[in-house]
């Protein structure tokens, strides 16, 4: 199974290499995440670790909730996320920490981008317009969008204006510069997605 653990953005910094270079990185708060549960393909049809972060008090959570999570009996979580693969080496209860990275490795991250509201396809899309001088008429528009008769409607797919971010986004390969257990801590390389205490999921790169 890829190696996971559930993260809260905390915001960029930067850290100094041997050569004095600055090298832009994101800091990650990472809680130890707890296994919650264990799904099988027997019973669920598929292998997968469920993992818990960010504990709350039982009276935050809901009656069904409380009882999943009585199973592990770790506490109760406001954030869930799964793992999926092998779930042989994992148990009920068990604590997965940021220790299980390294300086060096490569992993993918995963989380919701900042939402922009509703935008124009020059924005949302990167057209280029129309001329904006001698009336044309035509500045920031998406243009024609279909044919007429055939095949009398709009294509899926098409790239018009709309809501713009707000959606689920993986940034792989990024390299992991420092970890630090004693602050549950962890630092990559550039830029992730989302905005500040905003939650992502943080996977080992499946293509290194």
């Amino acid at each position: 199974m890829r190696k996971g653990l559930i993260g809260r953005k905390l915001g960029m910094t930067q850290v100094f290499t041997d050569d004095g270079e600055a090298v832009p990185a994101t800091v990650i708060e990472v809680e130890p995440s707890v296994v919650i549960q264990k799904k099988t393909v027997k019973r669920e049809g598929y292998d997968a670790v469920q993992i818990g972060c960010s504990r709350v008090k039982q009276k935050h959570v809901t009656k069904p909730l409380q009882g999943h999570f009585q199973k592990a009996d770790k506490g109760f979580f406001r954030i869930l996320r799964e793992l999926r693969g092998d779930v042989s080496g994992f148990e009920l209860g068990q604590e997965v920490r940021v220790d299980i990275f390294k300086p060096g490795d490569y992993v993918d991250i995963s989380g919701t981008s900042k939402g922009k509201g509703f935008a124009g396809v020059i924005k949302r899309h990167g057209f280029s317009g129309g001329r904006a001088t001698h009336g044309s008429m035509f500045h920031r528009a998406p243009g024609s969008i279909g044919a007429s008769a055939e095949p009398s409607r709009v294509f899926k797919g098409r790239k018009l204006p709309g809501q713009m971010g707000c959606e689920r986004n993986t940034v792989q390969n990024m390299q992991v510069l420092v970890v630090r257990p004693d602050d549950n801590a962890i630092l990559v390389k550039g830029s992730i997605p989302g905005g500040k205490q905003g939650v992502v999921l943080i996977r080992q790169a499946i293509k290194k």
